[in-house]
């Protein structure tokens, strides 16, 4: 095996996992200046978890919507630029300049989100009103019940009769 080399990130990542402890305070430092970042990471852990956790279907729609911010918070905060200044260049203007593209993406994301969360709730009062529920076990028991949806492997009636589905043509 071959030695790391002693300022490089992998050697840094080896004493994290060797417990190191000057690598641990190193580690919290980083997130303690990274904390856009790490707040990222826990927004689209959670809104992932409720999307897939949760049987309430509007608990899966705020899901989504933590999900979309932590994806518009990772956008704007990596086109974070350390004394960037705005892209307006005058005679003489010298500097780093910020993007503006990945401010324009978010912009346009957070439009796209926000109809897409007015027609999934729209969708969500429309499933109440025609079954009286929006968790999505009892939805489907109840779409098998009515035929809409073919019983699952597995299931009381999950033999296939033949009828719908495969290959009609």
């Amino acid at each position: 095996m071959t030695a790391l080399p002693a300022g490089s990130a992998a050697h840094a990542a080896f004493d994290v996992l060797a417990g190191s402890p000057v690598a641990a305070g190193t580690a919290l430092d980083v997130l303690g200046t990274r904390h856009a970042y790490v707040t990222f990471a826990l927004l689209l852990c959670i809104g992932l978890y409720m999307m897939i956790a949760n049987p309430n279907l509007v608990k899966k729609v705020i899901g989504l919507n933590l999900f979309q911010t932590a994806i518009f918070l990772l956008f704007i905060a990596s086109a974070y630029v350390e004394g960037g200044a705005i892209p307006i260049v005058y005679s003489g203007g010298e500097g780093p300049y910020v993007s503006p593209l990945p401010h324009v993406i978010v912009l346009t994301a957070i439009v796209v989100g926000v109809s897409l969360t007015a027609v999934a709730l729209a969708l969500c009062i429309r499933i109440y009103d025609e079954y009286g529920t929006l968790r999505v076990d009892t939805l489907r028991e109840l779409l098998r019940e009515e035929g809409s949806l073919p019983a699952g492997p597995g299931l009381p009636g999950g033999e296939s009769s033949g009828e719908g589905g495969d290959g009609d043509d």
